[in-house]
């Protein structure tokens, strides 16, 4: 009886709106959501499928106008936690995206329109979109894939990811490691307080490059035929490069020198870590010992010590006959 009564009260509390709106191109989908998953899936449709799942106490709104699709929770009674929505939505490939959670993971696969989201506490996931893309968590993770435009990211306690991303592209953390890779881009502009910097892409003639953490390492890709002059700052730690660069000004903790004609420029700097150059596809390579050079040194490669010969015995003297 007991199993029956707990049966009959999960179905009575538990809710689905599921429904389909037709939406003509140039429509923005606006989703804002307190507690809970926003999921959106893309298709080739001209409409908008919303499936909700969510207490009895909550009502969905779904308002379309002009400008935009506004999606929305609102409580007809009862506490916070019971006003959580977990939404699956499907919309147009084309259709620009504007979604916000508080306690909300966000999840986007497959946008090619402009796509910004914000959540407090969250991590927001998204593979794909075009033109203006933002993403942004005070606490959650952040990883952006195969996206085109210019990008922001932006977190507090946890690391971002990017990669197969070409445009202009800012983002920052606070407590968290930042991860780039296959990147098309002539501006990126990268900073964490806590955690190492990773970067593998594009170097431009004229393009602009800033890296920076105040605890952990800077690796970098630096690829064939690349001009830069490339300038090195760290207070408490070492410079490596796995091939060989000429040093045209050197400071206290501080120095530069330039590859080829010297176009772009970029900027490596950490407080307390290690910065080190790379070819492609080696960035983690254990080569220190192959052509790395010292920032406190000539910048020569490191040769191996030669083995210490062994002393030659003395002949023994000849006994007379």
């Amino acid at each position: 009886m007991l199993t029956t009564v707990a049966v009959l009260a999960t179905l009575f509390v538990s809710q689905q709106t599921d429904t389909q709106v037709a939406v003509r191109p140039g429509t923005r989908l606006d989703v804002t959501n307190v507690g809970g998953a926003i999921i959106v899936r893309t298709w080739t449709q001209n409409a908008v499928r919303v499936h909700a799942e969510h207490s009895d106490r909550m009502a969905i709104q779904i308002v379309l106008d002009a400008a935009a699709l506004t999606i929305k929770g609102s409580s007809r009674r009862g506490p916070p936690q019971e006003q959580e929505v977990n939404y699956t939505i499907t919309a147009p490939r084309w259709m620009a995206l504007n979604l916000s959670g508080v306690h909300s993971d966000v999840e986007v696969e497959g946008s090619e329109a402009p796509v910004t989201v914000e959540t407090v506490n969250g991590d927001v996931k998204c593979r794909g979109g075009t033109g203006y893309i933002s993403l942004q968590s005070v606490s959650g993770s952040i990883g952006l894939q195969q996206a085109k435009g210019r990008v922001e990211v932006h977190t507090v306690s946890d690391g971002i990811t990017l990669t197969d991303v070409s445009g202009d592209i800012t983002g920052e953390t606070v407590s968290g490691e930042v991860r780039l890779e296959g990147i098309e881009s002539g501006n990126v502009d990268i900073s964490t307080v806590s955690g190492e910097v990773v970067y593998d892409g594009t170097i431009r003639d004229g393009g602009h490059y800033r890296f920076s953490t105040h605890n952990g390492d800077v690796i970098i890709a630096i690829p064939d035929k690349t001009n830069a002059t490339i300038s090195v700052s760290t207070f408490n730690g070492d410079f490596a490069s796995s091939f060989p660069v000429s040093v045209t000004e050197t400071k206290r903790h501080r120095f530069s020198f330039t590859i080829g004609s010297g176009s772009a420029r970029v900027e490596l700097a950490t407080f307390n870590g290690d910065i080190k150059l790379r070819r492609p596809g080696h960035l983690h390579g254990d080569d220190d010992h192959d052509g790395d050079h010292d920032q406190d040194g000539d910048h020569e490669p490191t040769r191996p010590t030669p083995p210490t010969p062994r002393p030659t015995p003395p002949t023994p003297p000849t006994l007379p006959r």
